[in-house]
């Protein structure tokens, strides 16, 4: 089974980006009205989050999801193939002197992403940096041992390094005791544990949950946190700026970054809600009536 999939996605991805387009507008609504992917969930997050839009609003929001849902794929099957002009011509990073003026500190640098845009492709961010000082993407091991060789090598084409999420705290360390830098990126809008969840907050009109594992890294390594703030500008262009959320962390009060990321990603959902990954529970967890 894998080994067909190896081979369908390595003839997509030799495909132009423009021809894949529109085998993703074959396959949106199939995708919507056929098979109907988590449509279940898709709306029920949507209603919960926007409360004040009506039934029309929703469903528009619904359907534009689904459409970039589409072209995420096909762009993540592309990076297979893409050079590293045409990725260095597609995403623009602003800012990203944020990042290096630390690394002329000597600090490493915590930076906080969200399943919003195209994800995959910011792991590019590698390209910009010194090679001596790299991205680093923090990532939970798939259980298919095929399909997470295949997400791991995806994600490291373009220089970046991937740390297994259970092994972030002693790779930090031995980076630390080496002496080696780079900028540590973390997707922190996904669904803590009920057993260890920390901190509740209200995100999107609803009692959320949320992972406070970047902040507790970056006081106890003292290392600043950056906001990788991601906009669309156009199909298969993409715009990241690079926003200080804490230069000294073990100054801020305790989850005051977590908090202040989490605001910014809200605001950026509701300026523009089709570019958030919907389909994802995120709130399967109950806030315990005694907090």
């Amino acid at each position: 089974m894998f080994r067909i999939f190896t081979i369908l996605t390595n003839l997509i991805a030799h495909l132009p980006l423009k021809v894949l387009y529109l085998f993703s507008d074959i396959v949106a609504p199939f995708i919507y009205h056929i098979v109907r992917y988590r449509r279940k969930v898709v709306r029920k997050n949507l209603i919960n989050s926007f409360p004040e839009k009506t039934e029309r609003e929703i469903k528009k929001i619904e359907r534009n999801f689904y459409r970039y849902f589409c072209d995420l794929f096909f762009e993540t099957l592309y990076q297979l193939d893409m050079s590293e002009e045409e990725m260095r011509r597609r995403v623009q990073f602003v800012n990203k002197e944020l990042i290096t003026e630390q690394y002329d500190k000597g600090k490493s640098v915590i930076m906080l992403t969200a399943h919003y845009g195209n994800w995959e492709w910011m792991a590019s961010l590698s390209l910009w940096l010194p090679k001596d000082k790299p991205a680093c993407n923090v990532y939970k091991k798939l259980t298919d041992k095929n399909f997470d060789a295949f997400m791991y090598n995806l994600r490291m084409r373009f220089g970046s390094q991937n740390i297994e999420s259970q092994k972030t705290f002693h790779t930090l360390l031995g980076m630390r005791n080496n002496q080696k830098l780079g900028a540590l990126g973390m997707i922190s809008d996904q669904t803590p544990t009920a057993a260890s969840t920390r901190h509740w907050m209200t995100f999107l009109n609803q009692d959320t949950p949320v992972l406070v594992g970047a902040e507790q890294l970056a006081r106890k390594f003292d290392y600043p946190v950056i906001f990788g703030d991601v906009n669309r500008v156009k199909r298969g262009y993409y715009r990241c700026e690079f926003i200080m959320l804490a230069k000294n962390a073990k100054t801020a009060s305790e989850f005051e970054i977590t908090e202040k990321y989490m605001q910014l990603l809200e605001a950026k959902i509701n300026k523009a809600p089709e570019y958030w990954l919907w389909s994802h529970k995120r709130w399967k967890h109950k806030k315990p009536e005694n907090l």
